[in-house]
């Protein structure tokens, strides 16, 4: 069986939200975009992975849409924190480099997934 990349990256992503929920938690005594920010961020992976037992294409392709919006709603609340000083620019980049890579990859398999439904 081949490796599921995404499956991989949203789960590995969603554990460094946690980390990062945490830190804002108890070191910047921040509470409501970080409980945000875990929502969305840790949705991902469990979109992904209701993606593996979807019950059509088109199901597929909803659960993984899901997936999208709430990697692109993480990517917002990350910029938030940014702009407010709860993330350092280098916070900032190391984990919105990491939730780019996931959008993209999402969006290449929809599209994928998209186009074969139309052959």
């Amino acid at each position: 069986m081949r490796e599921n990349v995404i499956k991989n990256k949203s789960f590995e992503f969603a554990i460094r939200i946690v980390k990062l929920y945490q830190y804002l938690c108890n070191d910047k005594k921040e509470f409501v975009l970080s409980k945000q920010l875990l929502r969305s961020g840790t949705s991902v992976g469990a979109m992904v992975r209701e993606s593996e037992h979807s019950e059509s294409k088109a199901d597929f392709i909803h659960k993984l849409s899901i997936a999208q919006k709430e990697i692109n709603e993480t990517i917002y609340w990350l910029e938030l924190l940014k702009a407010t000083d709860y993330l350092t620019q280098e916070q900032f980049e190391s984990i919105n480099n990491n939730a780019t890579e996931i959008i993209k990859l999402i969006t290449s398999i929809i599209k994928t997934a998209k186009s074969n439904i139309n052959h």
